[in-house]
This record gives structure tokens, C-alpha cells and sequence, in this order.
């Protein structure tokens, strides 16, 4: 039944699956900067943010991370409501 659903709808769990992966990256990143490790470069976590808006700023906001830095308070969230509208479009008219 999963594999049908996914073969079915293979765009959205694509989608579904990057937001997972970029979503984790903010998490680790947070982890690395709380313990002093090497981080992720911000231009990673913003590029992992525009195919994966979602996670980005779901990330951004549970782990409080890149949440003082303008490029990602007001450029994810911009990117946020242009990918929601497209994600809607695509639902209503596929």
C-alpha cells in the first residue's frame, strides 16, 4: 500500500523526502554549532533551503537556529509562501 501510495504521488514523496533531509541538516548544523564542531556553510543551508522550504524553516523554528540572520528570517520565509502557493496549484490542478 506504501509503495503504491508513493508510485502514485512520486512527486510529492520526493518533496516530502528532500524537506526530511534539509530539516535534519538544520538540526545537525545546530548540534555542530552548540558543540563547536565544523559547520555546515550557510550558503549549504540556504540552497538545502530552497528546494527544501519546508524543513528549512520547520528546522529554523524547533531548533531556534539561523533565526538572528536576515537572509534566513526574511529570505526563507519569502521562499516558504512562493513554494506553498506552487505546492497548492500543483494539488488542485494535477
Amino acid at each position: 500500500m506504501l509503495f503504491e501510495l508513493i508510485k502514485d504521488h512520486l512527486f510529492l514523496s520526493i518533496y516530502i523526502l528532500i524537506n526530511l533531509i534539509v530539516f535534519f541538516l538544520y538540526g545537525i548544523d545546530k548540534w555542530k554549532a552548540i558543540h563547536h564542531k565544523w559547520r555546515i556553510p550557510e550558503a549549504h543551508l540556504i540552497l538545502a533551503g530552497v528546494f527544501g522550504i519546508f524543513g528549512a524553516v520547520l528546522g529554523m523554528l524547533l531548533f531556534r537556529h539561523k533565526i538572528r540572520k536576515p537572509k534566513f528570517y526574511i529570505g526563507l520565509p519569502a521562499i516558504f509562501i512562493l513554494e506553498l502557493v506552487c505546492v497548492i496549484l500543483y494539488i488542485k490542478y494535477h
